[in-house]
């Protein structure tokens, strides 16, 4: 998939991953910044911004990440949906 189409798909199709032990720095699960934010965060985004790698428990899933203007972006796709692991700020413009 390339990284004009994985941030489409993450605007259109993503959810929220319930973790058990959800890292107080991810804005979007602590309710400081709108699902509409991050969504102009990603679109916002070139190439230059993204990478991506295996998940460690599954390898046939990718994991993919957006840093950018201060912002740290952690995705993946499974069964037809985005789930956002983690929205933070990096502490870098």
């Amino acid at each position: 998939m390339g990284f004009k189409e994985v941030k489409r798909e993450l605007v259109d199709r993503y959810r929220c991953v319930a973790r058990a032990a959800i890292d107080t720095k991810n804005l979007l699960h602590a309710g400081e910044i709108e699902a509409e934010d991050v969504a102009l965060i990603v679109m916002a985004c070139r190439g230059t911004d993204h990478r991506s790698f295996p998940h460690h428990s599954a390898q046939d899933i990718d994991v993919h990440v957006l840093v950018t203007a201060g912002w740290y972006i952690k995705f993946f796709f499974v069964e037809s949906r985005a789930s956002l692991i983690s929205v933070h700020r990096t502490g870098m413009p």
